[in-house]
């Protein structure tokens, strides 16, 4: 799920003891946060990922309600925090969620070796939902409503819908439930415009909806896909679940399907040609790496699989949001 660090493997991780050495000689409750952060919620990383989604999500809505309609700043920086907290209490669920099974197989994660507490994060998890309550509140009160929305579907996606054995043995069906989260997020992030402008739902917006659906299971996809070397007991992969070339296409498929949704929410906007042109850019090398990955003896490529799932999804959104808005609102000339 965006948002998510791939797990590391025992190969690249630090062991246990030489973590908390390092850890035991700057006590400071900031330090812990900052290598919990670097660990499971690179900000730099995210943070660009999250920008390039909330502001594509603004600038598109803008764009649906016609030529010359720039955001505000105030949309943008509401959308981009709420943006943010959304994906950190994501990451803070799944620590919930994960506890037992990080416990046992992953125990060099920062919860399982008492970096940081799970009531620490969740005190940092509902001073999100304060700043996102607030932020709301005082951008247009009627967004609490979609923000109340995308909460409750978040909590229900914490407790795997009361029916966590279920959806274990159906990954599919897992996989479907939890990302439509994707939608419900990009969904609020463009109401940070229509919603204060007036006038309603913007025609046009289900196809970047659907897109924003299938970028998150491309991301999801991306990073549990590894060459059997590097596969670890009690992680899930689609690599282990599927065989790796199984995976690899079932990436490639994702990375087409959200290709053709960009492309038709950009011919809503007249951008279509320039889109066609950065999604050719990017599919090229996402079809040199399915081809190196299904026939490579070596574990190194499948890294690449995240790399090139991160550089698709911000080209993505820049080519639906900002770079056309730009370009429309004549900064380019």
């Amino acid at each position: 799920m965006p948002g998510e660090s791939a797990p590391a493997s025992p190969a690249t991780v630090t062991p246990c003891s030489s973590l908390r050495s390092r850890e035991a000689q700057h006590p400071l409750g900031w330090n812990r946060w900052r290598l919990y952060l670097r660990e499971r919620f690179p900000l730099l990383k995210h943070g660009l990922l999250i920008a390039a989604f909330s502001s594509s999500a603004v600038s598109f809505a803008a764009l649906l309600r016609g030529p010359g309609m720039i955001p505000s700043w105030h949309a943008c920086a509401v959308a981009f925090v709420t943006c943010f907290f959304f994906f950190l209490q994501l990451r803070i669920a799944d620590e919930f969620k994960d506890r037992d099974e990080d416990a046992r197989f992953r125990p060099y994660r920062p919860v399982p070796r008492g970096l940081v507490k799970l009531r620490e994060l969740a005190v940092l998890f509902l001073l999100g939902v304060v700043l996102q309550a607030v932020l709301a509140l005082l951008l247009e009160p009627r967004l609490f409503w979609l923000l109340v929305i995308a909460w409750i579907y978040l909590a229900l996606m914490s407790v795997e819908f009361f029916a966590r054995d279920w959806l274990k043995g159906r990954p599919i069906t897992y996989l479907w439930t939890h990302m439509l989260i994707m939608p419900i997020v990009d969904f609020y992030a463009t109401a940070c415009h229509w919603l204060p402008a007036g006038g309603g739902i913007p025609s046009g917006l289900k196809w970047f909806l659907a897109a924003s659906f299938f970028n998150g299971v491309v991301l999801e996809f991306g990073r549990k896909i590894r060459h059997p070397a590097e596969e670890e007991e009690g992680v899930p992969t689609y690599s282990k679940l599927w065989g790796r070339k199984r995976a690899a296409a079932a990436w490639g498929v994702m990375l087409l399907l959200s290709a053709i949704c960009g492309v038709l929410a950009a011919h809503r906007v007249g951008f279509m040609m320039p889109f066609l042109g950065i999604v050719a850019l990017a599919l090229v090398p996402a079809a040199v790496q399915i081809r190196k990955f299904c026939r490579a003896d070596k574990p190194a490529p499948a890294v690449r699989f995240e790399a090139i799932s991160g550089i698709w999804t911000l080209l993505f959104y820049l080519g639906l949001g900002l770079i056309p808005l730009a370009i429309m609102a004549g900064l380019f000339h």
